[in-house]
């Protein structure tokens, strides 16, 4: 018995390796196992390597495996490209079709199953996907009855007779399976799992569905890799509650309707990856000098430029806190879990509303793509605050005046009106105006404005700007991350203390403004700073030396291959620090 899996399932783009690994992840999350699943994809539509890795336990997990027990291979490329994860008693199971071969330097056991064959006899070579399953079955000795329901919902809409073929396809490759499965070979069954019902879901989904607790009625958005997911879900989903999506020509287009949008009074976003970003950032600055709220995507992945549209990267960084011109208060939130994306994005309305100042929900693309076991969402902790949003009928102004929308107040924000409340009249530009909305060049004018901007974002409240896992008053090591490397941190922190080694954890979760009351004891504290991150510059490890000091005791762990952190990585590169 053992409590946790380590599959993988690979090929060519276009050929059902995307429907296996839902197909048995789905399975297994409904027998109440948890699961982090990650795809490695070609950015082309059809044909180059991909493979999808799904880690099954019967506890948390936030991360990918460092090896592999299962390794299911449509061509020998997948063998070629991925073997070299396989234990000594890792198994490998490839379709005959392509003869495969064993590389010398393994000794995980090979099968040759028929999977195009066994599908194509049953009457279609497509099913090839569900023989493999089956295959894994045998060597989990899972009863393919679980996959029942699953293969149900989604082939039922093609009729029964196609339910029944595809169970019969994964039953067929079970029996060939076990007949070839010899004495000598380990079964890999997993311990049972507690049964309870979890949701099964990407960054991306939670994205989404954050943005309809929190009352986002409309998106405009482009298509781009890794954000479009947001955009399809909400396509799906707003309609129902009034709401709408609109498919721009450009990311411009975009970000200006979800402007328009929010300064009409309706909750809107915006989503899209760093190229998407780097169009949006002049009316990003429109948001932030006439103070409309907006809540801003960004996912992000390999660059410069096209980069590596498919591949993990976080940098970012610097261009959302820094990236406008000239200077705007804005609020940068980096959500390291699919629940915190949830809430943390149902929140950025609210702060959006409150502060009257673009927010940016930054994640990347192992968060936002990375399918896992998330925990029932509590949907009571979501609320709705829209700040100084006047609803209240307003009197008249003095001499058939201008109401002063922009007004110097204490806390730096000011009462706001949707379009067409009466005496509510007001001017709204892209230049630098007076408390009306009247273009000022004025001095006097200039520094009163700046400085009401930015008095709204000095004490903003949020709820975890630091996730803490700090058991040490006094620690050899600090570790800290944000995004999605929390999972991998977490489990080489675990091993790193069996090693004798004090470590403290804290994954920033507030980028902008910097939460560095909440990190500067953990750094005073601690003899030696580890910065996890995936960019060449040590984005993060920067900023913390900016707004915390303490330089000297800082070290950066950078990875920039466009592949997401493993834990013995970071445990490796840790332990070389003493």
């Amino acid at each position: 018995m053992i409590n946790q899996l380590s599959w993988k399932v690979g090929g060519q783009q276009g050929e059902g390796i995307e429907s296996t690994g839902e197909i048995f992840s789905i399975a297994l999350n409904r027998l109440g196992y948890y699961l982090y699943g990650y795809r490695h994809f070609s950015s082309r539509i059809k044909g180059g390597h991909t493979n999808n890795k799904i880690r099954v336990s019967t506890s948390q997990i936030r991360s990918i495996s460092d090896d592999l027990d299962i390794l299911v291979a449509f061509d020998q490329e997948t063998i070629d490209l991925n073997y070299k994860e396989l234990h000594d008693k890792g198994i490998m199971i490839a379709d005959a079709k392509f003869d495969p071969k064993q590389p010398e330097d393994t000794n995980a056991v090979l099968f040759a199953v028929p999977f195009t064959e066994i599908a194509t006899e049953l009457g279609t070579s497509l099913m090839k996907n569900m023989v493999a399953v089956g295959a894994t079955c045998a060597v989990l000795n899972l009863d393919i009855k679980v996959f029942e329901e699953v293969v149900q919902e989604i082939f039922g809409r093609k009729g029964q007779q196609v339910v029944d073929k595809n169970m019969e396809a994964i039953q067929a490759g079970f029996d060939f399976m076990k007949e070839k499965l010899s004495d000598d070979v380990e079964l890999m069954e997993l311990e049972k799992a507690d049964g309870l019902k979890r949701l099964f879901m990407i960054g991306n989904d939670a994205i989404a569905l954050g943005a309809l607790a929190g009352g986002c009625r409309f998106m405009a958005a482009y298509p781009i890799t890794p954000a479009s997911e947001i955009m399809e879900y909400l396509i799906k989903k707003l309609p129902a509650l009034g709401g709408s999506v609109i498919q721009t020509e450009d990311e411009i287009a975009a970000v200006t309707m979800a402007i328009g949008a929010n300064y009409a009074g309706v909750r809107s976003l915006t989503a899209s990856a760093g190229p998407g970003l780097s169009l949006k950032m002049e009316a990003i600055g429109l948001s932030g000098i006439t103070e409309t709220p907006l809540v801003i995507v960004d996912t992000q992945r390999g660059g410069p430029s096209t980069g590596l549209p498919t591949k993990q990267e976080q940098s970012d960084l610097m261009a959302m806190i820094y990236g406008t011109h000239g200077e705007i208060p804005k609020i940068v939130l980096a959500p390291s879990t699919v629940q915190e994306a949830f809430y943390d994005t149902a929140e950025a309305f609210n702060l959006a509303e409150e502060y009257q100042c673009p927010v940016i929900i930054l994640s990347d693309l192992q968060l936002s793509l990375g399918k896992q076991t998330v925990e029932p969402l509590d949907f009571s902790k979501v609320e709705i605050r829209r700040g100084k949003l006047v609803t209240e009928e307003l009197p008249e102004i003095e001499n058939k005046g201008y109401f002063k929308r922009f007004e110097v107040t204490e806390d730096g924000v000011s009462p706001r009106v949707i379009p067409g409340m009466k005496n509510g009249i007001h001017h709204v530009t892209g230049v630098e105006h007076d408390e009306t909305g009247k273009p000022s060049e004025s001095a006097a004018n200039r520094n009163a404005q700046m400085d009401k901007r930015f008095r709204k974002v000095e004490n903003i409240k949020f709820n975890t700007p630091v996730h803490k896992n700090a058991p040490h008053e006094e620690a050899d090591l600090l570790i800290v991350g944000f995004n999605s490397t929390r999972g991998a941190i977490e489990e080489a922190m675990s091993r790193l203390e069996q090693d004798g080694i004090k470590v403290n954890h804290a994954q920033v979760r507030l980028i902008h403004p910097f939460p560095s009351d909440e990190l500067l004891p953990l750094v005073k504290t601690a003899k030696k700073i580890a910065v996890v991150e995936n960019n060449a510059t040590g984005q993060l490890a920067n900023i913390m030396k900016m707004n915390v000091g303490h330089a000297e005791k800082v070290y950066k762990l950078l990875k920039y291959d466009g592949n997401p952190f493993l834990p013995h990585e970071i445990h490796t590169k840790c332990k070389e620090l003493f």
